[in-house]
């Protein structure tokens, strides 16, 4: 792409169609964008997970992990069982996910560490590089892990709004950043999930009166651990539940606020998880259900992820679809 414009190539491409999805769920949704209410573009929410199991759900078989919203999240949109991340690990899977490449095109093919002055070529095109010339508002809030040094970070990569950590919270204490400038040192990451929250509904607020494109990469349930006071020691599940209970909360606050702003049926919000759960941290590890593999491993425990979208209206209520997806669907199906 080096002898392409750049912003040309965004034009193009935002402007094609969605032939290449080749799924029969997703290409339902973009099908339906031209029923928007008034034609209006339609925006979109991508709730991202860190480490959270195919198992680590209520639907997903936990017998004791409480996830009532994201329940109820499924009762009124669609549940995928078959739907997977774009790798094993954290910032190939976050690669694919915004680029809608396989990690192996965008070179992103191992973790980034904090030291490293690499990231994502920003030659590549985000979802959020993608709908900004089509006049959204974009942001990212949460982790980012495709590169910490400055000319890697999210506002090079398509958004307008940043917050949160740059990278996975077991490298050394990570900071919270707010665009480039660093506010924390280190996060408080009791508050990590609340806080993210937060910053994601006060976007929406402001960003109400036109499309808008939320990528929110919740730091948990990667390992350290941490739940707010509201959740800790609330699970049967120990400390690994209180957080997956608190991310659950998170959504269901997503959802009410859409509601509360009358945008439910203009939004489409999608949820899953970057990679399947980490069996080496044994209790502070979540669960691929009866999937063989975890985190690491490209057996299905490591890569099939929980996967619900949910737009009233426009798809059929409850409906879980056996059909096969991953996340680098997102990219065609946000950009039409």
């Amino acid at each position: 792409m080096n002898n392409i414009n750049r912003r040309d190539f965004i034009k193009t491409f935002s402007c094609g169609t969605l032939g290449a999805l080749g799924l029969n769920s997703l290409s339902s949704i973009s099908r339906a964008f031209a029923d928007t209410p008034g034609n209006k573009k339609p925006n979109f929410v991508i709730i991202f997970a860190d480490d959270m199991g195919y198992g680590d759900w209520n639907r997903g078989g936990h017998p004791t992990i409480r996830t009532p919203n994201l329940n109820k999240m499924a009762d009124e949109g669609v549940q995928m069982t078959q739907f997977y991340s774009g790798n094993p690990v954290c910032s190939p899977s976050r690669s694919a996910l915004l680029t809608g490449r396989n990690c192996i095109r965008t070179g992103v093919i191992q973790v980034f560490f904090p030291p490293d002055k690499v990231g994502m070529s920003l030659n590549e095109i985000t979802i959020a590089d993608a709908l900004k010339p089509l006049g959204y508002a974009t942001a990212c809030i949460g982790k980012w892990h495709l590169g910490s040094v400055y000319k890697h970070r999210p506002l090079r990569q398509g958004f307008d709004y940043y917050y949160g950590i740059l990278y996975s919270n077991d490298m050394v204490n990570p900071d919270i950043y707010r665009n480039d400038e660093n506010i924390e040192h280190p996060a408080d990451q009791t508050t990590l999930t609340k806080r993210y929250t937060e910053e994601a509904i006060k976007f929406i607020e402001r960003s109400k009166d036109q499309p808008f494109f939320v990528y929110l990469p919740y730091t948990f349930p990667h390992v350290p651990l941490y739940a707010s006071d509201k959740f800790l020691d609330t699970s049967l599940r120990g400390l690994y539940g209180d957080v997956i209970e608190e991310i659950d909360w998170s959504v269901g606050q997503i959802n009410a606020a859409l509601n509360r702003l009358g945008l439910s049926e203009n939004t489409l919000v999608m949820f899953t998880s970057d990679n399947g759960p980490w069996h080496t941290k044994n209790q502070n590890g979540g669960s691929a259900g009866l999937l063989r593999g975890a985190k690491g491993d490209t057996w299905e425990g490591g890569m099939r992820e929980p996967f619900i979208a949910r737009w009233p209206g426009h798809r059929p209520a409850g409906y879980i679809s056996t059909g096969v997806g991953s996340v680098v669907d997102f990219f065609p199906t946000c950009v039409t």
